[in-house]
């Protein structure tokens, strides 16, 4: 069978990584291992991690790639998913997952969009109808694939492992779904199913200092990669590439 590790990244988040672990609880298709990376709470974090049945592991380095990239690491499953502290699966998203990729063999990564959820409609509503958009609509053609999204995306253990020295461990203002996908060798299939949605909190957009902070992330993630970041450099790079016979296009849509 297929095994599905989750690895949650959590900074002070006891509250809200209750509700993520008891909604990980309820899948109907059990994950088979939940990591929690305590990335320096002075919360009772880690200790509701436990309570919830997952495997805690700390790292000091402040940052979500370097917590994500400590979860990883650690996975011992065929796939390793990434979701927040304050993530909300529906029941069938593990089961969901593994079909996909029991399915589609050629998937490497699968990734799909957030249903915002917070006390502020309006805050609720720039994520999704401004923030999700602009990122997979406007960064995906920039890329010319579709980008994995943090809060919600699974990838193959393979491929994890062919990216894992080349992300930017160390650098706190990295987006690390970003950098990951920037990343990724050219023969990685990454599948954008719209349909696979978990429930994410709007608070990052609650106000326009946290709007302004995820906008200099990406920046500043598409400045360290400059100028194979570019649109041109990406052209040149999948001009240069020939996909293996058989293998499916990176920019597979939503069945």
């Amino acid at each position: 069978m297929t095994t599905l590790s989750v690895v949650i990244p959590a900074l002070d988040d006891a509250d809200m990584l209750r509700q993520s672990l008891a909604a990980l609880a309820a899948q109907t298709r059990p994950v088979d291992e939940i990591i929690v990376v305590d990335n320096g709470s002075t919360d009772a974090t880690a200790d509701v991690a436990r309570a919830g049945g997952a495997r805690v592991l700390f790292q000091p380095q402040r940052g979500i790639m370097s917590a994500s990239a400590t979860g990883y690491d650690a996975a011992h499953t065929d796939l390793i998913a990434r979701i927040d502290a304050d993530s909300r699966p529906p029941a069938d998203w593990a089961e969901r997952v593994v079909a996909e990729f029991d399915a589609s063999p050629a998937i490497g990564v699968l990734t799909g969009p957030g249903s915002f959820y917070g006390p502020h409609a309006w805050a609720n509503w720039i994520g999704e109808h401004l923030y999700i958009p602009a990122y997979f609509h406007i960064v995906g053609p920039w890329l010319g694939g579709p980008p994995i999204f943090g809060s919600n995306f699974i990838m193959r253990a393979s491929v994890w492992n062919e990216v894992r020295q080349l992300v930017h461990r160390d650098d706190p203002r990295i987006h690390d779904d970003l950098d990951i996908t920037l990343h990724l060798p050219l023969d990685v299939v990454v599948r954008y199913d719209e349909a696979l949605r978990v429930g994410v909190s709007a608070r990052p957009l609650e106000s326009w200092h946290g709007i302004g902070r995820r906008l200099a992330w990406a920046y500043h993630t598409f400045a360290e990669h400059w100028p194979e970041a570019s649109p041109w450099g990406r052209r040149a790079l999948r001009r240069d590439f020939v996909r293996p016979v058989g293998a499916e296009r990176a920019d597979v849509s939503a069945r």
